[in-house]
């Protein structure tokens, strides 16, 4: 009678954290000899050790060069690495708050320009039913948010949405379909002008969102289109308290996002013209299969927030 065959022991379970956090620093520093100093070794020392976990995966993990270039097994192991010491991170910190008694907490990302004033409402009506809760906010465009949350550092991004949210282990949920808006002071020349064109704006000085947003990206494409391709911020900022004062005090012009200028225009804190174009969809990213229960809980009033502005812009 045969015996069964044992399974065999896949490489990935002698792996251990240093392991990950080596291969990291070799990653990040470049170069053999960089890696090295930053881990207090020789050379061949290091070399040796990149030798031994090649030999372990049983594939070539970077290419050797004046700097390292990582191969698609590499850029695997990268992956692995910052999931599993992310994750280590994490449940450290849990377990200290725990050890502490703290309350349970979630770290949301905010992509700023899509969804400001809606997780804001969303906090105040979450922690009237979970007063227990603590919630940190981290603002920033869409790239860097992403890079916090495959580190773990964030539980979900609510936001301006894009074809990165869409990758492998995320999981992405469309809350409405957003516009972007011309906005002004209220004592702006064109806020009691009727009949306002993209024309008419190009006499004025711009506040416009950093390169590389979403919100900078399609504004360019529409100055392209009505013939504003020429048009140069005289200020560059993500902060809606800037571009609030700005335009408070100046003649200027900026876009936000629909949502976001219908709510403070209906606040009177900024004039909204008639020129709203389709922006984009707003949502939220997290980690497939990675929401913890006060993280459902805490989406679920996003949810109806977000139900809120559809509901508000189905009636206008």
């Amino acid at each position: 009678m045969t015996e069964p065959q044992q399974p065999i022991d896949p490489w990935t379970r002698r792996l251990k954290v240093r392991h990950l956090e080596c291969f990291l620093i070799l990653q990040e520093s470049g170069t053999l000899s960089a890696a090295a100093e930053r881990m207090h070794m020789t050379q061949s020392a290091m070399s040796h050790w990149l030798a031994d976990l090649e030999a372990m995966s049983g594939t070539r993990l970077v290419v050797r060069g004046r700097r390292l270039e990582l191969t698609p097994a590499g850029q695997a192991l990268r992956r692995l690495a910052v999931r599993v010491l992310g994750d280590v991170a994490r449940t450290q910190d849990e377990l200290g708050a725990i050890a502490r008694g703290a309350a349970p907490s979630i770290h949301v990302g905010s992509v700023t320009a899509g969804i400001a004033h809606i997780v804001p409402t969303a906090i105040a009506t979450f922690q009237q039913a979970r007063p227990d809760v603590s919630i940190r906010i981290t603002e920033g465009n869409l790239s860097v948010l992403l890079d916090g949350l495959e580190r773990r550092e964030l539980d979900m991004i609510v936001g301006s949405l894009d074809t990165r949210a869409y990758g492998a282990h995320l999981t992405h949920e469309v809350l409405f379909e957003d516009g972007m808006a011309v906005i002004t002071g209220p004592e702006h020349p064109l806020a009691a002008r009727p009949g306002v064109r993209w024309a008419d704006l190009f006499a004025y000085p711009w506040v416009m969102p950093p390169v590389g947003t979403l919100m900078r990206t399609r504004l360019d494409a529409v100055l392209l289109d009505h013939g504003g391709a020429g048009i140069r911020p005289r200020v560059e900022t993500g902060s809606v308290i800037t571009v609030e004062s700005l335009l408070r005090q100046t003649d200027y012009v900026a876009v936000w996002s629909g949502s976001l200028a219908a709510h403070l225009g209906a606040l009177k804190v900024v004039h909204v013209l008639d020129l709203q174009e389709w922006f984009g969809p707003v949502g939220v990213v997290w980690r497939t299969g990675e929401r913890q229960p006060q993280v459902d809980q805490f989406l679920d009033h996003i949810r109806a927030r977000a139900a809120d502005v559809r509901q508000a812009a189905g009636a206008s």
